[in-house]
């Protein structure tokens, strides 16, 4: 079961990575916002409104890179059926 160890940290650590990319993205978005406000405008909703959507977005891959970072049988989470 090493192998599987190896390929659960591997996806972790790429996950990692894209939650980076995903909160630079964010931290675009208010700096956007910022300039507009500071120009003397109103933020532009849009804009608030995707930074919130990536911000979640990053913390749902977050989350996986936590739960990938586990051992195995270590799960607190209980299983939830979709639908």
């Amino acid at each position: 079961m090493a192998g599987a160890s190896t390929g659960t940290e591997e996806l972790a650590e790429r996950l990692a990575a894209l939650a980076d990319e995903l909160a630079d993205l964010a931290i675009e978005r208010l700096q956007e916002a910022e300039a507009s406000v500071r120009a003397g405008g109103d933020p532009d909703p849009a804009l608030l409104a995707e930074e919130r959507r990536i911000t979640r977005a990053r913390r749902a891959v977050e989350k996986a890179v936590s739960l990938l970072g586990r051992p195995a049988g270590d799960d607190d989470d209980p299983v939830v059926p979709l639908g």
